[in-house]
């Protein structure tokens, strides 16, 4: 019996053996596994770019509710403002400074612009005058100015003093002096209005000018306008800024708003837009609560008059003293000295 089992293992052994069925089996089954482990099936595919689109989508609000630049039109070129202001908080420096002048403290910072302090036949006649000094000479680069206190006119890539050029004494009209001086005199009272000031206690300050800007390269420095600043911080005789708008944007030029930056935490941001128009004035605080630029001009020419004050007299300046002031003085020097 022993010997007929053993006969029957032996033959079986040899069938399994001959038959290759099971054993392509289990190869066929171990290399679908394989291939299954190496290729993702198209459900995996799926759910791998759901994920990243997820994870992109939650980063991309986390750097948008993080890092946010938000936009406000303080006042259009459209509309006319008797009176529009935003009151803030005064930044620390400029309160613990300026607290040392009685009668020139804010009852509290912030800005304003209205379109009905200086009239646009005021407004006019200072533009022909800032056109006629500019056609004696203007910057290299976008950016120039004339200063009709110190008589810095801009020139090439220097500065001039337009009153050492005789082509002043008969471009500058007493029309454009008595203008100059009365617009002044109604912008600090503006002011000291909107700030509850004493409008005595408000000192016309350096520097005080007209800008012309165009959407030339700037060649210096000086032509770069468009950086965000303090005007505290810039110029430290500044307490009150105040800006004349003389031209029109979107009609004599595009670019160019004034935009404050107002910080509201340490990412979030809100750019606060004034649109030029002529006649328009602005004013505000010059502590960093106002920070600020002028977004570069694209095209045609903006022109304006920065008109500063402080409330500090060691930093006061008088009204400008024309070249045409010096022929009147001589001229009447000249007629008191032929009287009897």
């Amino acid at each position: 019996m022993s010997d007929g089992s053993g006969g029957g293992s032996v033959r079986q052994r040899k069938k399994s053996s001959g038959d290759g069925t099971g054993t392509r089996a289990r190869k066929s089954k171990a290399t679908g596994s394989t291939a299954s482990g190496s290729t993702p099936s198209a459900a995996q595919q799926h759910q791998m770019w759901a994920r990243i689109v997820l994870m992109v989508g939650i980063a991309a609000i986390v750097y948008f509710t993080t890092f946010r630049t938000r936009e406000k039109k303080f006042a259009t070129q459209r509309e006319v403002l008797e009176l529009r202001t935003q009151p803030l908080d005064c930044s620390r420096p400029y309160l613990e400074e300026i607290s040392k002048f009685a009668g020139c403290i804010p009852k509290r910072c912030g800005r304003f612009v209205s379109d009905k302090i200086v009239s646009p036949a005021e407004a006019g006649i200072l533009l022909d005058l800032a056109r006629a000094g500019f056609a004696l000479g203007q910057s290299a680069g976008g950016a120039s100015i004339l200063d009709l206190h110190s008589g810095a006119l801009s020139k090439g890539t220097q500065f001039v003093n337009v009153y050492r050029l005789p082509e002043a004494k008969q471009l500058f009209t007493s029309q454009h002096i008595n203008v100059y001086r009365h617009v002044k005199a109604k912008v600090q009272q503006a002011v000291a209005e909107n700030f509850r000031l004493s409008a005595d206690a408000l000192h016309l300050t350096h520097p005080t000018f007209f800008s012309r800007l165009t959407n030339a390269t700037a060649k210096t420095i000086h032509d770069e306008y468009w950086h965000e600043h303090v005007d505290k911080e810039t110029y430290n005789s500044f307490h009150y800024t105040t800006l004349l708008y003389l031209t029109d944007y979107g009609k004599d030029f595009t670019g160019g708003r004034f935009v404050f930056i107002d910080n509201e935490g340490k990412h979030n941001r809100t750019h606060v837009y004034i649109e030029p128009k002529r006649a328009r004035v602005s004013g505000f605080t010059s502590g960093a609560e106002n920070m600020h630029h002028v977004e570069q001009v694209t095209g045609g020419v903006r022109y304006a008059i920065t008109i500063s004050f402080t409330c500090d007299r060691e930093y006061a300046m008088a009204d400008p003293k024309f070249a045409l002031d010096d022929d009147e003085d001589d001229q009447n020097a000249e007629e008191r000295s032929a009287e009897p």
